[in-house]
């Protein structure tokens, strides 16, 4: 199953609980709390998220939906702008359905059972278990990516931990650990232990593995493979995607358009984007816009997971009165309320950087 032939498998999950409780991370706004709504909402956050530009969001998101309930009430315009920044936006859309269904068949109470969980919007299994152990105690186990990395050299796991296969290996050992430990286990200290262990020690380069409490039974440190393990995946080159964004100014409001619901940017508000500047020109000239005002801008990239968008910005500053307003779906905002709308992260420096930086807030974090 995996080559550590000896794995203390009775102490490995007492040792991270005993960690977490005098080494682990503390203080973090969403810890020493069983509510399942705070609980959840962090986990969500998390995803794909480094902790330190969460915890501004976190903060910022319950003061203005402090309850499943409050959120389930609001429209998803209003969600948006609370989130606008931390990427990967289907995230947000599924936040609001999910609490939309809580309120609706659980009576604004997350069910307990990693099973009923994972039927929500936006759950998968690791954090459904993790809202089970944190908010109730479940013994049931987590595995995302720092877990993973944490197993894969304590156990000598190889193999790509993405694929189906390898993934049902790393589900069934953190079953068994859970298994053999002892039934006082502390569930909320191993469950955040396996997360502080992988984020802050069993890291993805030079793994602190003299302060790791697993170091004396951990496979990849008695072998030195620790920068062999996680087995990488073959690296595919991103793909490249130019674009152009119209920036178009006319007393002092900016026009933006809303994005569809489903892919990048999602529901978000963002500047008008074109294939290229032919594309761009048309529709200045289909406004009756007087393209040759147009100023070419410094361009920026985004990076996502898959490819590289490059921006090439146009700012167009009208000072006519007599041209064809723009089609349903863009709307002008006054440049004073930018830093409350839901702009994607590139769309909202491009602005911080051309107009009045203090109005904006959290603008690249995303």
């Amino acid at each position: 199953m995996f080559k550590n032939t000896a794995p203390d498998l009775a102490n490995f999950a007492s040792s991270i609980a005993s960690w977490q409780r005098r080494a682990g991370r503390h203080g973090l706004p969403w810890q020493d709390s069983t509510d399942a709504y705070r609980i959840w909402l962090s986990e969500i956050m998390l995803q794909q998220t480094q902790v330190a530009t969460v915890v501004q969001y976190y903060e910022r998101f319950l003061e203005r939906f402090p309850t499943v309930e409050a959120l389930a009430a609001a429209g998803q315009d209003e969600v948006m702008p609370y989130w606008a920044g931390l990427g990967y936006y289907a995230r947000a859309r599924n936040l609001h359905r999910c609490a939309q269904q809580v309120c609706e068949h659980w009576k604004g109470r997350f069910p307990e059972s990693v099973d009923d969980l994972v039927q929500l919007p936006g759950i998968g299994r690791s954090t459904a278990s993790a809202i089970a152990a944190f908010a109730y105690g479940k013994r049931s186990p987590i595995m995302d990516g720092n877990v993973k990395r944490v197993f894969a050299r304590y156990f000598g796991i190889e193999g790509d931990p993405s694929l189906r296969a390898n993934e049902k290996i790393f589900w069934q050992t953190a079953e068994t650990a859970l298994d053999i430990a002892p039934p006082e286990l502390d569930m909320t200290a191993y469950t955040q232990g396996l997360m502080d262990l992988g984020a802050t020690i069993c890291t993805r380069s030079r793994p602190a593995c003299t302060r790791c409490p697993l170091a004396s039974g951990c496979y990849a440190y008695q072998t030195g493979s620790q920068d062999r393990l996680p087995t990488r995946r073959p690296r595919k080159t991103p793909d490249q995607r130019p674009c152009v964004m119209l920036i178009l100014e006319r007393e002092g409001k900016i026009l933006l358009e809303k994005r569809p619901s489903t892919g990048i940017w999602g529901g978000l508000l963002s500047l008008p984007q074109y294939d290229d500047i032919e594309a761009m020109e048309s529709a200045c000239l289909n406004w009756g816009l007087d393209v040759s005002q147009a100023q070419k801008m410094a361009g920026l990239s985004h990076a996502f997971s898959h490819f590289t968008l490059h921006i090439e910005p146009w700012l167009l500053q009208d000072a006519s009165t007599k041209v064809a307003e723009p089609s349903v779906g863009h709307i002008w905002m006054p440049r004073q309320e930018l830093s409350q709308a839901a702009l994607p992260a590139p769309v909202s420096k491009l602005l911080m950087g051309l107009y009045q930086p203090a109005i904006f807030e959290l603008a690249e974090n995303g």
